[in-house]
C-alpha cells in the first residue's frame, strides 16, 4: 500500500517547484520584452542639411561644445505615430547653436524602446561639435563693411583701415569736395 503522505509531499514539492521556475520565466521574458536597444548607426566628420558657402569656408569657427538633436516617434500600443526622421534629428543639432551651418566629428546614434501592446519609442540621436559662421551669429555686424584704402603714385598699396560708415561718409565728403575744387580750378593731379 502507497505511503499517501509521501505522495503528497512530492505533490506540494513538485507545484512549488513549477510555480518558481513559472516565476523565473516570466520575469526573464518580462525583462527582455521591456528592454530597448540603442546603436551607433554612423560616425561621421562633416554632417549638414543646410546650404553651406565654401567660398566663406575659412572665416568659419569651431563651436567649443558638443549639440545635440534628437528626433523621435512613438509606439502606442503597436501603432506607430511616424518614423524617427535623421534630417530632423541633424537639423535640431546645428540649429542648437547660433549661426552654426554644420557638425563635426559626430555620431549618429539609432534606439528603439518597446513595451509589448503598451508603448515604444523609436529614434534617431545626433551628436558632433558645431562648425559656426560668425556671419550668421546674432548681433554679428550686418551689411557692407567701410574701408580707407591709400596708393601711392605707382599704384601699390599704402595701407589700408576700417572705418564705420559716418567717418567713411565725411572722408568721402572731402574728396568729392577737394575734387570739385580741382576740376574748377583746372588742375590735374
Amino acid at each position: 500500500m502507497p505511503n499517501k503522505t509521501i505522495d503528497a509531499n512530492a505533490h506540494i514539492y513538485y507545484s512549488i517547484s513549477m510555480r518558481k521556475t513559472f516565476l523565473y520565466a516570466l520575469i526573464a521574458c518580462s525583462l527582455l520584452a521591456f528592454t530597448g536597444c540603442k546603436t551607433r548607426f554612423v560616425d561621421f566628420t562633416v554632417i549638414s542639411t543646410k546650404n553651406i558657402d565654401l567660398a566663406k569656408i575659412g572665416t568659419f569657427q569651431r563651436g567649443l561644445t558638443r549639440s545635440e538633436g534628437e528626433d523621435k516617434a512613438y509606439i502606442i500600443i503597436f501603432f506607430p505615430t511616424g518614423a524617427p526622421n535623421l534630417k530632423e534629428a541633424i537639423d535640431r543639432a546645428i540649429e542648437s547653436v547660433p549661426g552654426a551651418v554644420a557638425l563635426l566629428d559626430g555620431v549618429v546614434n539609432q534606439g528603439f524602446f518597446y513595451i509589448p501592446y503598451v508603448y515604444g519609442e523609436a529614434e534617431f540621436t545626433v551628436e558632433g561639435t558645431a562648425l559656426i559662421d560668425p556671419a550668421l551669429v546674432p548681433g554679428h555686424a550686418k551689411g557692407p563693411s567701410y574701408n580707407i584704402i591709400s596708393l601711392d603714385r605707382s599704384g601699390k598699396l599704402t595701407s589700408c583701415r576700417q572705418v564705420s560708415q559716418s567717418e567713411y561718409e565725411v572722408i568721402k565728403q572731402q574728396i568729392e569736395t577737394a575734387s570739385g575744387a580741382n576740376k574748377s580750378t583746372g588742375k590735374n593731379s
